[in-house]
């Protein structure tokens, strides 16, 4: 037997089908990452799957609730945003560990371990989440587009239909291009807030302070119910089948100790594009705090509400263009990454494969109906409800891609060597009952009003 094949480690045997065609099959493996290159250098080959997952941490679902949080209560939420963040960086974690050492992603996973009556009750949940987060994209997007030109959001709820192009161009160059304008968005936000917080010119006392957890948090029933919707909103759904499918587009080997070694890459990259992600929701609600806490604002929850308080309140017209800059670059982000989590979630449960425009048509029609017909009959109030009806479904799919992801990697039989260590399991039992818990009140809460 030649020694590559000797090296490879045998197929665990705890599926209960064998492991079909490989995750984004036509972008699987494409980035290559050097065999005996340096530790920086393959940390270098391996950056980018995280940003994109990083990406899902700051919709316009997480800057609602971080505008309310620092608006009402300044800076004492500051220590909610380290800790759900703390929480994402352990799951996400897991995704990178379930790509790697099983080689599938986890709508393939849950396929190959689930019979057919489980896993496409599954799927069809999954497509839900997805069709929820493209519909706050829809409206993140078609606010900034009428924050920045005075475009009316019935024409910019149709606008967005048009970014199929702009995946499909992505998409024909490369994965790294999709990667590199990620990023590049993603430093076009961080710089927008950056500039907007030095004009604020936050407390940073205070902001240190912020990020120790109190008492009051949890003694104070207003300032616990907005804690529990940044907790709430941040792990979303999709990130978690994206991240484990992003990952197999490294070329990273076939050995034991190759896999174990892109499992910590994987993991380091995800870990620093996760504090990229704290950063900017940080920012978001310390800006929220240096300004409209500060003025006593204390109500402001909407996007449009705080773009239109800011220049006033900063002395300056730049401030609130910028604030619509960051959001529409954020809209565009989140487009990316919802057709990627799209296409791996039908690919991995139901082993189907359609061309990539038209999975992105199909999923954005669907989406865009419904925000367009709120839009025109209800305007600007009605497109606020529908964003918060949004996370109220991503909410309720989070328990049906979160267990089984924790449930499979602590599995000895399915992962094998990759298997994750008992104590990391424990921790991630604890933040999937905990993040659980608090989507589901946060469902009461909504029910109920």
């Amino acid at each position: 037997m030649p020694p590559d094949q000797a090296a490879t480690p045998p197929e665990p045997g705890g599926w209960r089908a064998a492991r079909g065609e490989p995750s984004l099959a036509d972008m699987f493996g494409s980035v290559r990452v050097a065999k005996g290159g340096s530790f920086w250098r393959k940390l270098v080959a391996f950056l980018g799957p995280g940003y994109l997952v990083a990406v899902g941490y700051m919709d316009p679902g997480n800057w609602a609730t971080s505008l309310a949080g620092g608006s009402k209560f300044g800076y004492a939420l500051l220590a909610v945003a380290l800790i759900s963040n703390i929480m994402a960086i352990v799951l996400q974690a897991l995704c990178a560990r379930l790509g790697v050492g099983s080689g599938r992603d986890l709508a393939q996973a849950c396929r190959d371990a689930y019979p057919k009556w489980v896993s496409w009750p599954l799927w069809l949940l999954a497509e839900i989440a997805i069709s929820a987060t493209d519909l706050a994209e829809i409206i993140g997007t078609a606010i900034g587009l009428n924050l920045l030109f005075g475009i009316p959001l019935e024409i910019g709820v149709l606008i967005t239909a048009a970014d199929v192009f702009l995946i499909l161009a992505l998409q024909a160059i490369g994965f790294r291009w999709i990667e590199a304008f990620v990023v590049a968005l993603l430093g076009v936000i961080a710089a927008c807030f950056a500039v907007q917080i030095a004009m604020a010119d936050p407390d940073w006392g205070q902001v240190i302070r912020g990020f120790a957890p109190t008492v009051d948090i949890v003694a104070n029933r207003d300032m616990l119910y907005l804690a529990l919707g940044i907790l709430g909103a941040t792990v979303m759904p999709h990130n978690l089948y994206l991240h484990s499918g992003l990952v197999q587009t490294r070329g990273y080997g076939d050995s034991v100790p190759e896999k174990k070694e892109a499992i910590t890459l994987a993991t380091i990259d995800s870990t620093v594009a996760l504090c990229l992600a704290l950063l900017i929701n940080a920012s978001i609600l310390i800006l929220a705090a240096a300004t409209f806490h500060k003025a006593g604002k204390t109500d402001v929850a909407e996007l449009d509400q705080a773009h239109t308080l800011l220049s006033p309140m900063l002395g300056s017209s730049i401030a609130p263009t910028l604030f619509g800059i960051a959001l529409l670059c954020c809209g565009l982000n989140s487009t990316v990454t919802a057709t990627l989590s799209g296409q791996i979630v039908m690919e991995g449960f139901i082993n189907i494969k359609i061309a990539p425009w038209l999975r992105r048509l199909v999923t954005r029609m669907i989406a865009i109906v419904p925000a367009a017909i709120v839009t025109i009959w209800y305007g600007e109030k009605g497109t606020a409800q529908l964003l918060i009806l949004s996370q109220v479904v991503l909410s309720l799919q989070l328990p049906f891609a979160i267990i089984p992801l924790v449930m499979f990697t602590a599995s000895k039989a399915k992962m094998g060597t990759f298997v994750a260590p008992r104590w990391l399991s424990v921790i991630a039992a604890i933040i999937a009952a905990v993040v659980v818990a608090l989507n589901v009140k946060l469902l009461i809460d909504f029910v109920t009003g």
